[in-house]
């Protein structure tokens, strides 16, 4: 619903009455099951300016960096260790996103 209120508002801001597509970036850590999103989109968006809208989702992986060795690299889980040290300790670098990256009009 988060989604819709943003298209909501910024339609309303720039005097739109329909939104022709929608552009997410979702992060793979972010917690959001697409299947789900996808499942639920059609209630969600019925009767708002999203309702006749294509979605588009842009799936970012998640990266890390190891605060011990310094390397990057592909996290699959949260708690996945460094594959050069071993480490646990690390920074999260992208793939918590979610945001609405774009609306066309």
């Amino acid at each position: 619903m988060g989604i819709v209120d943003i298209a909501e508002k910024e339609a309303k801001k720039n005097g739109i009455k329909e939104i022709k597509t929608i552009n997410l970036e979702i992060g793979t850590l972010s917690g959001v099951e697409i299947d789900a999103l996808n499942f639920a989109w059609p209630m969600a968006v019925a009767g708002s300016v999203l309702e006749n809208a294509e979605k588009r989702i842009n799936i970012i992986e998640a990266r890390a960096k190891c605060l011990d060795c310094g390397t990057e690299f592909k996290l699959e889980n949260l708690f996945d260790a460094c594959p050069e040290c071993g480490s646990y300790f690390k920074e999260i670098i992208q793939g918590k996103e979610m945001r609405v990256k774009s609306l066309e009009y």
